[in-house]
């Protein structure tokens, strides 16, 4: 190992990421621990966590609000793209994770750290994402990983922990494993294990229920500008006032609860519970918006492209090459996917009842239509088709001889 006389330890306030500070000062003989916490809209007030991470031993405690650029640079990214994870999952924890690496690379660099560490286990997804982050970034720091090397039951972490100093729990444990940021929750562990088994309705926590959700159905506008959203029923707003607002809107109506079977890096099939309502409403008003503003051929280009992109921000090459190209063709394509969504929310659905161009829309009602004014010229159809079918009509007539 090299220089570990100073880590920056990317800090939840857990119990994992509090036994890995006295862990990484006896174990691996790390003289500073510097915890870095991000507020990423989670809702949790932090700064009982910023404390929590100096009584376990940290010589700094350190507490970001990266809510903006969260939103800005990574979120609507993942909107312009239509992310959905095996067509499923919009990435709402996965897109958290290079964020959180870049700045605990910046802070390893500023303060002349020679690692960084995570409390990540080996059998998650993190562990991949922080890594290849972290190694993209700067590869020259090392990456400690305490909790892939203590092989420690949780009993045994927490007795751990109270021989430095850090409180044991002093509620009754959760049987589930909660990640939350302003883009929504995944929910694992406990009884959702059985996949066969409905999740209980105590596991959500920011959609209502199919039975508590207004009788009466909402209709709303989104507004998109250069494929970004911009404003919700007219109304202008800032990113993350924005994102707020969509959550609030879908979710109270229920909408954006997944369930299902995902692939995970590490080759572990797992039953993964998340609410994204915001998130998962505006990416499928932007997919409805792309189908009036772009062309057939770059529609389908892009939705192969789409996919990549999704699993390449899963399975942690948010800093790669490949990316970088499919970001630069999807910027290109958004330049002009701009204009309003119509949609109704009502009992767990949203349903798309319009939308519209502001600047270049390729439907034309003139050409489109079965009136009077209809422009398009029938005649002109026998020909296309000849062409179109000529190759599939040789290979009839040759077959027919043949047989």
């Amino acid at each position: 190992m090299g220089n570990l006389r100073k880590v920056i330890l990317a800090y939840s306030g857990g119990v994992d990421t509090s036994a890995c500070i006295p862990y990484l000062k006896n174990e691996y003989g790390v003289e500073e621990v510097i915890a870095f916490a991000a507020d990423l809209g989670q809702g949790e007030e932090l700064e009982p966590i910023r404390q929590k991470a100096l009584l376990a031993g940290a010589k700094e405690s350190l507490v970001d609000n990266l809510i903006e650029p969260f939103i800005r640079d990574f979120a609507f990214p993942a909107i312009r793209a239509n992310a959905l994870y095996e067509g499923k999952y919009p990435l709402s924890t996965a897109l958290a994770r290079p964020l959180i690496a870049s700045r605990l690379v910046s802070l390893a660099l500023e303060r002349e750290a020679g690692a960084v560490a995570h409390g990540c286990t080996g059998k998650g997804n993190d562990q991949v994402r922080f890594d290849l982050a972290i190694a993209s970034l700067a590869p020259q720091l090392e990456i400690l990983t305490p909790a892939r090397e203590w092989s420690m039951s949780r009993a045994e972490l927490i007795a751990y922990g109270e021989k430095f100093g850090i409180p044991a729990p002093v509620t009754k444990k959760s049987p589930y494993s909660i990640d939350l940021n302003l883009l929504g929750r995944s929910i694992e562990a406990g009884p959702l294990e059985d996949p066969f088994e409905a999740p209980p309705e105590e596991v959500f926590q920011i959609t209502s229920s199919i039975d508590n959700s207004p009788d009466e159905p909402k209709e709303i506008e989104i507004q998109f500008e250069a494929g970004n959203p911009i404003a919700i029923d007219g109304i202008h707003m800032d990113n993350v006032s924005l994102i707020r607002k969509a959550n609030s809107l879908a979710g109270d109506y229920g909408f954006g609860r997944i369930d299902m079977i995902e692939d995970r890096v590490v080759g572990i099939k797992s039953r993964e519970i998340y609410e994204t309502p915001g998130l998962l409403l505006l990416i499928k008003c932007h997919q409805e918006l792309e189908s009036i503003t772009l062309s057939a051929d770059v529609l389908k280009t892009k939705v192969s492209l789409e996919r990549q992109w999704a699993d390449l921000v899963y399975q942690g090459f948010w800093f790669s090459p490949l990316k970088n190209a499919i970001d630069a063709f999807i910027d290109k394509t958004q330049i002009d996917v701009n204009g309003v969504v119509k949609l109704r929310l009502h009992k767990g659905n949203a349903t798309i009842i319009g939308r519209k161009s502001l600047s270049n829309s390729l439907y034309l009602s003139d050409i489109s239509t079965y009136g009077s004014n209809d422009k398009f010229e029938h005649k002109f159809a026998e020909g296309f088709i000849y062409i179109w079918g000529l190759a599939n009509r040789v290979w009839a007539s040759v077959s027919k001889k043949n047989q």
